[in-house]
Formats: structure tokens, C-alpha cells, sequence
């Protein structure tokens, strides 16, 4: 796996910061002409150039009009917010709440045909119950500190989900089996979502793996991530949601996949697992 799992939003903010070294350059200018020109301070210059501050709309503005490169701003501004949309922290996602987080998938599920996904800490967010989600997803909104706007967070939620009843998509869903025994919410909320698990694996579109604890490990639990079509791989870290898109880091992640997909039993192994699961709940 890369070092960092935000190393591609590195990489982009790097592009855009050496771009504009390479106007500032073109002009003629030092860094320090720059600062002047644009009315900053002197190290505000050598701080983007080194990708150390992103640069904001504004100044990316100011940088290529003192430059004589004012074609390049519109170019600049979309390279940038790419980047900077590539880690998102949490707080800024969540700051008004949950509602508006799950609706803001909705666009990607519509146009994805493939999802591989592998959680060890939750159940997908596809195949929750309502239960299970108001448990997840209040648990969410205490820690954060955020507006709770749980009730109509679940229920975006739920809409959503609808696509995984989509015969034209395929979902290869990893889970650990410690996914199916962490209690999130009371014995009823978890009684009701494994047995969802056991409903959804009839599904013809569905595929759902369970790694068992006593699997002979090849790879080691990863953070959960969300791979969409090999294009783009979602990472959900404690802080930050890592939206990856450098074909070299989405092919690690298919191949990290693809050998937990190994360790994973299916069918009436997993229904066993499961069922086990739900026995102890006593």
C-alpha cells in the first residue's frame, strides 16, 4: 500500500504548485518580486511553491496576472480544487451535518457499474439496516460534535442503497468477521442487520465475503475503502475521506482486493459465520 494513503492529493497539489514556479519563472521573477507585486508576505510565495500552503482561487489570480499568464488561472483554479478535494477532512464534510454527506454519493453509485468494497470495522454502508445506520451514524454525530440530522441522514442512507439491487451493477463486498460481531447498537439492531447480511447474499448482483478470524493471512486489515470501476477509490481514515484517483495507487488498492478476496470464505461458510454471529447475541 502507498506510505499515504492521501500521497496521490500530494502529488497533485505538487503539480499545481510546479506550475506555477514555472510561470513565475517564465516571467523573469523571484519569489520575492512576486510577493511584492501581489501584496503578501515574502514567504507566502516560496510556501506554495513548495506545495507547503495551497494556493487559493484568488491567488492563483493575483500569481498569473503579475506573471502575464492570466490564460492559465481558469486551468490553475480546476487542477487546484481537484487536489485539495482529493483529502477532505471530516470536519469540513460533516460541519452541517449528515444528511448532505450520503446524498453526495448519489451521483457516483448512478454511474458506477462495479463496487468492490472492504470494511473491517462496519457493515458497507449498502447493506445497512435502518437500525444499524441511526445506531452508526448517531455515534458519528457525538463524536464529531456536528448538527444531528440523524433521522434524515438514515433515510438518505436508505435511498441510496437502492443500488445494490440493481441486476447491471456487481458488488464484491469483503468483509472481516469482526464486522459481524462489533455491537453497534442494542442486541435487536445487530440481530436485524446480520440477517440482513444473510438476505442480501441471495442477490444475484451481490457477492459477500467474510474473512474469517482464523484465516492464514497474506494481507493484513486495511482502512476501509470503496474502489468505483477502476477509476477512483475512496478511503475513509479517521479524520479525512482520501479520494484516490492515480491509476498506480487505484491498481494497489485492486490488488490489495484481490488478495484479501482470497482469505474471505463464501456461501454456506460465510452463512456460518454469520449465523454463529447472531447465535452468541445471545
Amino acid at each position: 500500500m502507498p506510505s499515504s494513503p492521501s500521497s496521490s492529493a500530494q502529488v497533485a497539489r505538487e503539480a499545481v504548485a510546479a506550475r506555477l514556479k514555472e510561470i513565475r519563472l517564465d516571467a523573469g521573477l523571484t519569489g520575492l518580486d512576486l510577493a511584492v507585486r501581489c501584496g503578501w508576505h515574502k514567504a507566502k510565495s516560496s510556501r506554495i511553491e513548495n506545495a507547503k500552503t495551497p494556493p487559493s482561487d484568488a491567488d492563483i489570480r493575483a500569481w498569473t496576472q503579475v506573471c502575464g499568464a492570466e490564460d492559465q488561472a481558469a486551468d490553475l483554479i480546476a487542477a487546484s480544487r481537484t487536489a485539495e478535494s482529493m483529502y477532505m477532512e471530516w470536519k469540513r464534510k460533516q460541519r452541517t451535518g449528515l444528511r448532505r454527506l450520503q446524498e453526495s454519493y448519489i451521483p457516483l453509485y448512478e454511474r458506477t457499474r462495479h463496487f468492490r468494497v472492504y470494511s473491517s470495522d462496519v457493515v458497507p454502508g449498502f447493506l445497512q439496516t435502518p437500525g444499524y445506520a441511526t445506531a452508526l451514524l448517531s455515534a458519528i454525530t457525538d463524536f464529531r460534535g456536528i448538527p444531528n440530522d440523524v433521522p434524515e441522514a438514515v433515510e438518505a442512507r436508505m435511498a441510496r442503497s437502492h443500488v445494490v439491487r440493481d441486476r447491471h451493477r456487481r458488488f464484491a463486498l469483503l468483509v472481516e468477521e469482526s464486522v459481524l460481531r462489533y455491537r453497534i447498537g442494542d442486541h435487536e439492531t445487530m440481530a436485524g442487520q446480520l440477517g440482513q447480511l444473510l438476505a442480501v447474499m441471495s442477490l444475484p448482483s451481490v457477492s459477500l465475503g467474510v474473512i474469517p478470524f482464523t484465516a492464514s493471512r497474506r494481507m493484513w486489515p486495511l482502512e476501509a475503502c470503496y474502489i468505483y470501476d477502476d477509476q477512483l477509490v475512496q478511503v475513509e481514515l479517521l479524520t479525512a475521506d482520501v479520494t484516490v484517483r492515480a491509476p498506480s495507487e487505484v491498481a494497489t488498492y485492486v490488488k490489495a482486493f484481490t488478495q484479501l478476496q482470497a482469505l474471505a470464505v463464501y456461501g454456506a461458510k460465510a452463512r456460518a459465520l454469520i449465523t454463529s454471529a447472531i447465535n452468541d447475541l445471545g
